[in-house]
């Protein structure tokens, strides 16, 4: 096919949920903005795995299969998939998500007149076997202070600018940062001056149980709280309040969750008076009245306090 405006980019690894694979799949297909190419790349899925991947190759000519037999995470097949990438955008997709009709001709036209910004996700709604279940607004222009707390990005919702990955390096593809290389990625590409953008229309349906992040492995919180500690340093954000945060996702492992809540209290008094955050830049920020609890794609801890950013969403129970 000629060169597409969007390459979609999606890593699959042992889905076995052939209905779920395709759900999502059809949910790219079905866009309202039709110039694209979807790359999806096989990461070493078992033979039974591998077989629903394959048969998505005769949904829709503009779907390409690629992988390999050595599965290498989520890093490495994304990497793959933008060295295949031919569109002036990447999008991303995850294998079990559900990306809205209109979700690729907004960001198309946002990121066509706003050439200020590299990249721009979505608010989203969260759902499951049950159905949506919650809210996850997303702020809708993420500040230095957004990075403590959470990844201000939904990752499988974000589009890229395809010169950022020409530019520079792609995903950090190491064991250090297994499960959060959307933050890695993020807080890189804050360090080279880019920067990003949220539309505030739920675009996308991110796939997550209440428990998610509880049920998390310790090894990723560890590789979580060493990717934030060398991101905060890089960014010279580190003191006073980086410490605290890039030694969050281990506590919430090992601390009781009495004294998780009592700490969050504690740290919610601290913001209003404008001092938890220390040298991090909040000028100018909008802070909505109500307390959200808005847990990151990463996984990162639920922030049950006022001041996640400027948000702009429906008046619907958020989580």
């Amino acid at each position: 096919m000629e060169q597409p405006m969007v390459s979609v980019i999606m890593g699959v690894y042992n889905q076995w949920d052939g209905q779920i694979l395709r759900d999502a799949v059809n949910s790219i297909l079905n866009q309202t903005f039709r110039d694209f190419e979807f790359i999806i790349w096989d990461d070493g899925s078992c033979p039974e795995a591998a077989e629903n991947v394959q048969a998505l190759g005769g949904l829709d000519q503009r779907i390409i299969i690629a992988g390999r037999e050595e599965n290498r995470g989520l890093a490495f097949s994304l990497n793959e998939c933008i060295r295949l990438a031919k569109g002036k955008y990447i999008a991303r997709m995850d294998a079990d998500d559900f990306s809205m009709p209109c979700r690729l001709e907004r960001q198309v036209d946002f990121l066509e007149s706003h050439p200020e910004y590299g990249w721009c996700g979505t608010s989203a709604e969260l759902f499951d076997e049950n159905g949506v279940w919650g809210l996850r607004p997303m702020p809708e222009i993420p500040q230095m202070a957004d990075y403590f707390r959470y990844s201000p990005y939904i990752h499988p919702s974000v589009m890229f600018r395809r010169e950022l990955f020409d530019q520079e390096r792609g995903y950090l593809d190491t064991q250090e940062t297994l499960r959060c290389e959307d933050y890695e990625i993020f807080m890189s590409l804050v360090g080279r001056g880019q920067k990003g953008y949220n539309l505030q229309e739920s675009l996308f349906r991110y796939r997550e149980t209440r428990e998610s992040y509880r049920k998390r492995k310790i090894h990723y919180r560890i590789n979580e709280a060493k990717t934030r500690y060398r991101s905060y340093k890089k960014l010279g954000i580190l003191f006073p309040a980086g410490w605290f945060y890039a030694l969050r996702p281990v506590a919430a492992c090992v601390i009781p969750p009495q004294i998780l809540e009592m700490i969050k209290r504690t740290e919610g008094k601290f913001r209003k008076k404008g001092i938890w955050d220390g040298q991090a830049n909040t000028e100018g920020r909008e802070y909505p009245a109500a307390s959200l609890a808005v847990q990151s794609h990463t996984g990162a801890e639920p922030a049950s306090f006022a001041g996640i950013g400027k948000i702009h969403s429906p008046a619907e129970r958020t989580v």
